[in-house]
């Protein structure tokens, strides 16, 4: 975790960065434990909230007052009244894009026949024709964004919430790249706040090659995060005096991977292209965010910066295939733990920081022997509702043990 420490007090903002639907449901982790363990604190009532990728997920989410207790349960549970969060929309086959680009095969064979035969190009020349022009037909997204779009279409129809900028409490910004201009456009800032947020949301997480850009008024938008990480940036500039920013990609370190039995050989090499470019890609973003981070202090000198983020070593992150129920689950309990620990360790550096802008830690959260994800927001751990979790429902609980116990013996 990265602290920029400054004196000043003044508005909260948020800032989450990306990370496809393991990020997310991090995220999600995280900031539980962060709402568990502070007081004053409310992620839904925050002054701004500046999302990009999975975290214009999150972000547009808590703007629409849904809690940190509600986006948990969503993760492994069908909460009644609510639509549960599951990382598959994200992984809809783009079905009508692969038809398209391969019924355009053959006019692109045709093309490159004809441009030889015209230029009287044969051999090694007639091949990188034919591939040149055979490249247009690959699929500019492999996944359909459109599912991620529907499904928050459906969940800010509910009574309560919102669909358009305009009228949320909290200043929301979904943050997405032009891709003809290779600038950051910000949704919901002056000139952008007419777009609905679900559709602003689908563009953030247009990553290239797993989805296609996502046209607005024209223009083709993909994911904000090829321009920044984090964008941290935007709630500093609107004022505000403390922001909270969530990580949840970094870069793995494996020299304790083969101690620890989650690799058999500590190179990331022998598992193959996916966790070459992992971590090629973790490594870029993670180092523009360092970048970043340094220069906030000579912009923003009077702000404060709280940065939570995996630690290097932590395996759970990398390792892990969140698209299964299981990991799915284990990734928010981790992230949770994790957040808790962190706190912890570092409560003497963070409170006096966490003062000045009306917020405290809460010791006796804190002090627990176990932090148990499932018990802060109401379920067992098999996913089922139980009382509200206040310490009354708690004192109750060890007391009918207590008396299970009695009758037993």
């Amino acid at each position: 975790m990265q602290v920029i420490d400054h004196e000043r007090t003044g508005s909260v903002g948020l800032a989450l960065a990306g990370g496809g639907p393991e990020g997310a449901v991090y995220e999600i982790g995280a900031l539980r434990a962060l709402d568990d363990a502070m007081s004053g604190m409310d992620f839904t009532d925050v002054s701004v909230i500046v999302g990009v990728s999975s975290g214009a997920f999150v972000g547009s989410c808590l703007a629409n007052g849904i809690s940190t207790a509600q986006l948990a349960r969503s993760v492994i549970h069908d909460e009644p009244g609510e639509h549960p969060f599951r990382p598959e929309l994200f992984m809809t086959p783009n079905v009508k894009e692969f038809v398209k680009r391969g019924l355009s095969v053959p006019r692109l064979i045709y093309e490159a026949i004809s441009h030889s035969v015209k230029k009287g190009e044969v051999g090694r020349g007639f091949v990188l024709s034919m591939v040149s022009r055979l490249g247009r037909a690959l699929p500019v997204g492999m996944f359909d964004n459109n599912p991620l779009r529907v499904y928050l279409e459906t969940i800010f129809s509910e009574e309560g919430r919102t669909n358009d900028f305009n009228e949320l409490k909290t200043r929301l910004y979904v943050v997405a790249a032009d891709l003809d201009a290779g600038e950051p456009v910000r949704f919901g800032d002056e000139g952008f706040r007419d777009v609905p947020i679900s559709l602003a949301v689908q563009a953030s997480t247009a990553l290239p090659g797993l989805y296609p850009p996502v046209e607005i008024d024209g223009r083709f938008y993909v994911d904000g995060v090829l321009l920044k990480t984090l964008h941290a940036s935007v709630a500093l500039e609107k004022g505000a005096g403390l922001v909270i920013c969530v990580n949840p990609l970094v870069p793995v370190d494996t020299d304790g991977a083969v101690e620890q039995g989650v690799m058999k050989r500590g190179h990331l090499l022998d598992r193959g292209m996916p966790a070459v470019l992992s971590q090629t890609f973790r490594t870029l973003i993670h180092s523009r965010l360092d970048t970043g981070l340094a220069a906030y202090q000579d912009r923003y000198d009077t702000a404060d910066v709280l940065l939570f983020e995996p630690k290097r070593d932590d395996y759970t992150m990398f390792f892990r295939n969140v698209f299964s129920f299981s990991a799915r689950k284990e990734v928010c309990e981790h992230a949770y733990r994790s957040t808790m620990e962190t706190l912890s360790d570092r409560r003497e550096e963070l409170a006096p920081i966490l003062e000045r802008h009306g917020i405290t830690l809460r010791e006796d959260v804190l002090n627990r022997p176990r932090h148990d994800l499932w018990e802060s927001v109401g379920l067992d751990k098999e996913g089922d509702a139980v009382l509200p979790t206040t310490a009354a429902t708690r004192d109750l609980r060890d007391a009918l043990d207590e008396l299970d116990g009695l009758l037993d013996s």
